[in-house]
C-alpha cells in the first residue's frame, strides 16, 4: 500500500487507520463530526462504488451514513457481527449510540477472554430512544472502527416478542436473538391450589406443544432426575406448577425459534431464552422442565436467563441473601451444563458487583453478562462533571417522571428517599449516581429525558447532552472504561 492517507490534510483518528483489501481506511474529524476516508489502491477505484461521498484525487471522503456503514461492514469482515457460541460473553448496550469506544477500551483493558456484543438494544429501548435497529448497528460499527477493534462482535436483538421484531432486526444483520416470553409466563402458578393448576394445565395449547396432559404426566410425575450434585424430583404439584407457569412460554419460544430459523435461511444465528422479567424465581425443577420441553420441541439455544432468587434491579447491586443466591446459581448452572452446555445469562446485569465472582466461579465460564442502562448513567456522570447545572435539571425532571416510567421495570427506589435537587451542592451532584434511590430514578427515566421536547418542538435535553458528549469523547470513554473494567474483570479466566 502507498500510505496515501498519511499525506492527506485531514485530522485522522489514528486508531481507525487500517490497510485491508484494496484500500486504506480511516475516520477523520471535521468540525466535531466524523468522516469516512477511503484511499483505494492504484487501479482499484471500484472499491469506492458502494460508498457515498466526495472523491478528490481518487480519495473518497464521505459521511458516517447508513449506506457507508453497511458498505464498510461488507468490506471489513471484523465489523460484521457473528455468532459467539458458548464463550464467556458480555453484552454492552448503548442507549445513546456513543458508548462503543469506551466499551472497546474496557474489553481491551481486561486482556481478552470475553467475547463482546457491542450492538445490543431491546425493542422497548429503541422505542423509548427513537432509534432503529439500523442506527443501533451502525453506531456500534463506527465505534468499533474508530477504536480499531478487529476481534469481532456479536449483535443482540434483545427482548424480542413478535415475528416482526425478529424480521426487522434480522434484516440489519443481528446475530443473537433474545426471545422474551414473559407475557406468556403465569407467575400466579407459584401459589395456585392444585385444582387451579389442573385446570390451567388442561387449557394449555397442547397442539402447539405437540403433547398432551397424559404425556406430560407420564414423562414427569413420580420421576426423579440426577443432575450433577442435584436430585430433582417431580410429584404432581411440581409438574403442574412448572407447566402452568411456563407452558405457554415454551410454545411461544418454539414458534419464535422456528420463525427465526426459517427467516434466516442458511445464515448462522443464535437464540437466547429470557424468563427473567417475571415476578417469581425460576426454581431448579422449573428450569429443568423448561429446558427439557424446549429440547423436546427441537429448540436450540446458546444461553438462558432464569429469574434468580433475590432482586436484580436496574443499575444497582444485588439485593438479597448472597448465600441463597450462590446455592441457586450452582443449581441453575448444573442444569445448563446438563442440557447444553449453554450459558447462564445475567440480565439486568449492570452493577451486580457482588454477583460476578459467584457467577464466574459456579458457571465455569458458561455465562453471558447483559448490561445496558449503566452506560447511560456514565453519560450522566460525565454531564455532572462538565455541566452541573444541566445535570441538576435532568435529575429534577427524572424525579417528575419516575412514578410513570418505573411501571415496566423491577425497581424499588422511592422518591421521598432521594435528595431534592436544590438540596445538593454542585460539587456533590456526581454523588447522586452512587445514591441507591437517585441512581434508579435516573436509570429508568432515560427514555423520557431523551424524548422530552420544548414548546417549539426541539429537544429539551437530548441535543445538549449529545453535544457535550461529542465535544468531550475522551471524558465519556474514560468513565465507561473505568466502570466496565469492574464489570468484566471477574469473568476473565
Amino acid at each position: 500500500m502507498s500510505g496515501r492517507l498519511s499525506t492527506l490534510n485531514l485530522q485522522l483518528v489514528e486508531t481507525s487507520k487500517v490497510e485491508a483489501g484494496s484500500a486504506e481506511w480511516a475516520l477523520a474529524r471535521e468540525n466535531g463530526r466524523a468522516k469516512l476516508v477511503i484511499a483505494p489502491r492504484p487501479g482499484a477505484d471500484s472499491a469506492l462504488a458502494d460508498f457515498e461521498g466526495e472523491s478528490s484525487d481518487g480519495v473518497l471522503v464521505g459521511p458516517t451514513s447508513p449506506r457507508n456503514a453497511a458498505a464498510l461492514r461488507s468490506h471489513l469482515a471484523w465489523l460484521r457481527p457473528r455468532p459467539l457460541g458458548t464463550r464467556t460473553s458480555a453484552g454492552l448496550g448503548d442507549r445513546l449510540g456513543l458508548a462503543t469506544p469506551g466499551h472497546v477500551r474496557a474489553v481491551r483493558h481486561v486482556g481478552g477472554g470475553i467475547a463482546p456484543i457491542f450492538p445490543q438494544q431491546s425493542i422497548r429501548e429503541m422505542a423509548r430512544t427513537n432509534r432503529t435497529p439500523t442506527q443501533v448497528m451502525d453506531d456500534a460499527s463506527w465505534g468499533m472502527f474508530a477504536e480499531g477493534w478487529r476481534e469481532g462482535t456479536g449483535a443482540d436483538a434483545d427482548h424480542l416478542k413478535s415475528f416482526e421484531d425478529i424480521d426487522t432486526t434480522l434484516a440489519v444483520g443481528f446475530t443473537f436473538f433474545t426471545i422474551d416470553p414473559s407475557a406468556h409466563v403465569d407467575s400466579r402458578a407459584d401459589t395456585d391450589a392444585l385444582a387451579t393448576l389442573r385446570a390451567k394445565v388442561a387449557a394449555l395449547p397442547w397442539a402447539e406443544l405437540e403433547d398432551s396432559g397424559a404425556g406430560l404426566r407420564q414423562r414427569y410425575v413420580g420421576q426423579s432426575f440426577g443432575v450433577e450434585h442435584l436430585r430433582i424430583a417431580f410429584d404432581e404439584a411440581v409438574v403442574l406448577r412448572a407447566a402452568a407457569k411456563y407452558g405457554r412460554a415454551v410454545s411461544h419460544v418454539a414458534r419464535m425459534s422456528r420463525h427465526l430459523l426459517k427467516a434466516a435461511g442458511g445464515r448462522p444465528v443464535e437464540l437466547e431464552v429470557s424468563v427473567d422479567e417475571t415476578d417469581t424465581p425460576t426454581s431448579p425443577a422449573e428450569h429443568y422442565w423448561l429446558a427439557s420441553e424446549l429440547r423436546r420441541l427441537g429448540v436450540a439455544w446458546v444461553s438462558l436467563a432464569p429469574r434468580f432468587v433475590g432482586r436484580f434491579e436496574k443499575g444497582v447491586d444485588y439485593i438479597g441473601d448472597l448465600a441463597e443466591l450462590e446455592q441457586d446459581v450452582a443449581a441453575q448452572a448444573a442444569i445448563a451444563r446438563h442440557f447444553g452446555p449453554y450459558k447462564l445469562s445475567l440480565h439486568s446485569g449492570s452493577d451486580k458487583f457482588s454477583v460476578y465472582p459467584i457467577a464466574a466461579r459456579l458457571a465455569n465460564g458458561l455465562v453471558h453478562l447483559k448490561t445496558a442502562g449503566t452506560s447511560y448513567l456514565e453519560a450522566l456522570r460525565t454531564l455532572a462533571a462538565l455541566d452541573p447545572a444541566m445535570f441538576r435539571e435532568v435529575y429534577a425532571f427524572a424525579r417528575e417522571r419516575y412514578d410513570t416510567d418505573k411501571a415496566t421495570y423491577h425497581v424499588s427506589a422511592e422518591l421521598r428517599k432521594a435528595p431534592e435537587p436544590a438540596a445538593v451542592a454542585e460539587g456533590e451532584l456526581p454523588g447522586l449516581l452512587e445514591h441507591f434511590h437517585a441512581r434508579e430514578i435516573l436509570h429508568v427515566t432515560f427514555g423520557s429525558v431523551l424524548k422530552e421536547t420544548k414548546p417549539d418542538g426541539s429537544f429539551r435535553f437530548k441535543d445538549r447532552l449529545f453535544g457535550l458528549l461529542r465535544a468531550n469523547p475522551e471524558a465519556y470513554a474514560d468513565n465507561l472504561e473505568r466502570h466496565f473494567v469492574k464489570h468484566l474483570q471477574p469473568f476473565v479466566r
